[in-house]
């Protein structure tokens, strides 16, 4: 495996991580604070280096299933952490979540996970 892709899957995995505790914190305690925003931006921003490094350390296209399942889940992602910035400035630090904000954040998380796992899987089965 190139060592691109290595560190690029390395990189993906803290990105999962951070964005993992970003949104299960919004979701387990329905407040969008300073810890949420800075942990779902971490993780969209080190998404976007874990991206870039795949695609860079990878032989073949990114046109497959996992990188249209990988880029879906970087775009609901990146809503997300947005979305939670305009909730953030427009109501000050630790304002309540609305519903519909913890229902999307939960279908984004779940989204992230399932093409986290394929990415994973791929790799695993190569």
């Amino acid at each position: 495996m190139n060592p691109l892709a290595i560190v690029g899957a390395f990189v993906i995995t803290l990105s999962f991580l951070s964005y993992g505790i970003g949104s299960i914190s919004l979701v387990r305690f329905n407040i969008v604070g300073r810890i949420v925003v800075a942990f779902l931006s971490m993780g969209v921003i080190l998404d976007i280096i874990a991206i870039t490094l795949m695609i860079l350390g990878s032989k073949g296209s990114p046109f497959t299933l996992h990188g249209f399942l990988g880029a879906t889940a970087f775009i609901v992602m990146l809503v997300d952490a947005i979305w939670s910035w305009k909730m953030y400035i427009a109501n000050g630090r630790d304002c309540k979540a609305r519903k519909n904000h913890i229902i999307y954040t939960k279908a984004a998380y779940g989204f992230w996970v399932v093409a986290y796992l394929t990415g994973s899987l791929i790799v695993i089965w190569r």
